[in-house]
């Protein structure tokens, strides 16, 4: 197999187990935390407001267009490119405003005042029950996911493999989830697309690890486990230098280019990238340890036969 990245030399990455697990429960603590003293920032798709589509004859001037409805003095108001440069999505969180058709008419009294030729192309309000439903269906979908893949490792690998996977990945699933609410960034249906995309997108770099290491402790008969495991990452380390590196490329041009439409379901790509790569080395393989894996839950010992007496 070509390496862009030969590794010479294993790497011993399971005499930092100890470390990398610490660093790893403080992290997740640390989100819990997050998550239970600030809360996530619900945007209006979970929340409920008004949804205000307009189009300019030009190309929109986005800053313009935020600081000229920030004078409005409506809360936490959200612009960005819809489509094309032209098309322009406005979103209000339901806080106080009295309905829908008085939201948009101030609206755009205020963008017509600015520039004469934006146009109202339509109006939206998603209630408060909906974005509850939305919220719950979008926790469902967490852990029907979750409990998707837990099935996947245990039917492909070994019960071990499936609760160091699933352990990893809501790792980290829940240090997204506590970065995006310590910081207060808005949390939107996009943002759990990148969630569930990062589920999918990790246990997928664990796959290929633990395949190495079944497939070490079956030809390594010699080496001790630890030493197995150290190997089958070390072995898996260009590829996943060159899967990871070409993704993140991507995922950071979104994010810089991408415009506010794209910018939390990039960051949450970005975040669940990083520690995607850190999960599955140095948060699944330990697990695997402590857990107790053995050569004899996957090579049966040989029975010796006994001769017949004649």
């Amino acid at each position: 197999m070509l390496e862009f990245f030969p590794f010479k030399k294993t790497i011993p990455f399971m005499s930092w187990g100890k470390v990398t697990t610490a660093i790893s429960l403080l992290t997740f603590l640390f989100s819990i935390w997050a998550l239970w003293d600030k809360g996530l920032n619900l945007g209006v798709d979970f929340t409920g407001g008004t949804v205000i589509e307009v189009r300019y004859s030009q190309a929109a001037n986005l800053p313009a267009v935020r600081s000229t409805l920030e004078q409005t003095g409506l809360p936490e108001i959200s612009v960005q490119n819809f489509g094309t440069s032209h098309d322009v999505l406005i979103r209000l969180p339901n806080k106080g405003q009295a309905n829908a058709a008085e939201t948009s008419n101030r609206v755009m009294a205020a963008l017509k005042a600015a520039d004469s030729t934006v146009e109202l192309k339509r109006v939206d309000f998603v209630g408060p029950q909906v974005g509850k439903e939305l919220y719950d269906s979008g926790a469902l979908a967490l852990l029907v996911v979750a409990f998707g893949i837990m099935a996947y490792l245990a039917i492909r690998f070994e019960w071990r493999f499936a609760v160091a996977g699933m352990l990893a990945n809501m790792h980290d699933i829940v240090i997204i989830l506590g970065v995006f609410a310590f910081f207060q960034w808005e949390f939107t249906l996009t943002v759990l697309a990148g969630v569930l995309a990062v589920l999918g997108y990790s246990v997928n770099e664990s796959v290929v690890v633990f395949d190495r290491i079944r497939e070490n402790i079956r030809k390594m008969r010699g080496a001790t486990i630890p030493h197995i495991v150290d190997d089958a990452i070390t072995r898996t380390m260009s590829r996943t230098i060159i899967t990871h590196g070409s993704t993140q490329i991507m995922v950071l041009a979104m994010l810089f280019f991408g415009g506010e439409a794209l910018h939390n379901f990039a960051l949450a790509l970005t975040i669940g990238i990083m520690f995607g790569i850190y999960s599955s080395v140095l948060v699944a393989s330990p697990l695997l340890l402590m857990l107790g894996i053995k050569r004899e839950h996957f090579i049966k010992p040989i029975e010796k036969k006994e001769e017949a007496v004649v």
